[in-house]
């Protein structure tokens, strides 16, 4: 994994998020202007390749698959708070901003980023390479995180509408929590190599290629900036958030887009991360960053909505309608016929993207 920079980007991508903390700071509860708009959404950007940018340094000192785990929490951390803070203020889209939120990001992960990095790799090397075993273990948890918090809320006959009981969402939070953690052992601990990068012939690399792995204190020190850039990249998306609501709503837009919207600009940093890993030829570093990405959005997700609504009293609609329930149902479908011959093509990516374009088309026309 080659991260080197020179001494002037990798200063960049230091003050980037400084600037964009204190930008935050300046202008948190505050009304702003048209300018300082436009000064935020540049900010939030850099703020994404900068979060980027140091993730692939941690990634590359810690090695695979532990890079991929530590980008997948951060994001999704700063994701459910990002969550619950939208979820405080309020407003009709309250109660199926949560639902709305995590089921986009399993769409985005696995159709937007898996299809995208099978395409750019495919176009690059022919016929890409992965891991079935973990791979397919890996979508097997997303599946099963899916349909335990996103489809029984539409079926289970406890609360009138898409939601749990009390007991049930206790339930769910518990067996989320417990089925991530569980996947998390596996893919550190006892079958780590089911999860590594495999070359051309199907061998499983045990290390990575090209530069040398940065320094500890290199590493703790992009880890440290990692985490600000997480921090800004969620907060000026929270500043934003009300230009979102108004774009959507003056383009005719349903306003559980705003949902679909904030899992994009929260996942764009391991979007760009994916498509990295598959430029290099490292398509099991991309699927580890799409399937465990899905896997944190829900498996953490989920417990963290379910403590926090003791204290939030907007209703929590978890279960999906019939269209997403389909479109879920062919995705799981489609990933594991994608998944099971441990190589793919051009073709997968295509389907992979077509299923992710029905889903933004849905989204935006249901």
């Amino acid at each position: 994994m080659a991260v080197a920079t020179s001494p002037r980007v990798a200063l960049a991508w230091q003050v980037l998020p400084v600037v964009g903390i204190a930008v935050l700071a300046a202008t948190w509860g505050r009304d702003i202007g048209l300018p300082v708009v436009a000064l935020v959404a540049i900010l939030l950007a850099g703020g994404v390749l900068a979060a980027v940018h140091h993730a692939e340094v941690v990634a590359h000192r810690v090695g695979e698959p532990f890079g991929s785990l530590v980008l997948a929490v951060a994001v999704t951390v700063i994701e459910v708070a990002l969550i619950v803070t939208l979820m405080l203020s309020g407003g009709d889209e309250a109660a199926t901003l949560a639902r709305e939120t995590v089921f986009a990001a399993v769409m985005i992960t696995v159709n937007g980023i898996l299809g995208l990095s099978l395409l750019l790799g495919s176009r690059r090397f022919g016929t890409v390479r992965f891991n079935a075993e973990g791979t397919g273990g890996a979508l097997a948890t997303v599946a099963t995180l899916a349909t335990v918090c996103l489809v029984l809320p539409t079926v289970t006959l406890g609360e009138p509408g898409p939601e749990f009981t009390p007991a049930q969402l206790a339930f769910a939070a518990v067996a989320s929590l417990a089925l991530y953690l569980a996947f998390v052992v596996t893919q550190t601990v006892r079958h780590r190599d089911f999860f590594l990068p495999v070359s051309r012939k199907g061998v499983t690399l045990t290390e990575d290629d090209h530069a040398d792995p940065p320094t500890d204190r290199e590493a703790y020190t992009s880890l440290g900036f990692l985490l600000l850039s997480l921090v800004a990249v969620v907060g000026l998306a929270k500043i934003e958030s009300p230009a979102i609501e108004d774009g959507v709503l003056a383009a005719g837009l349903p306003i559980s887009f705003v949902g679909v919207v904030i899992a994009l600009l929260v996942l764009l940093p391991e979007t760009i991360a994916a498509a990295n890993a598959a430029r290099r030829d490292r398509i099991q570093t991309s699927l580890n960053l799409a399937m465990g990405s899905a896997m944190a959005s829900i498996g953490l997700t989920i417990p963290t909505l379910a403590v926090a609504s003791i204290w939030i009293e907007t209703p929590l609609k978890l279960g999906l309608g019939p269209t997403q329930i389909v479109l879920l149902a062919i995705t799981v479908v489609v990933a594991v016929l994608t998944v099971v011959p441990g190589r793919a093509t051009r073709l997968q990516a295509s389907v992979h993207l077509t299923l992710f374009a029905a889903f933004l088309f849905l989204a935006m026309s249901p």
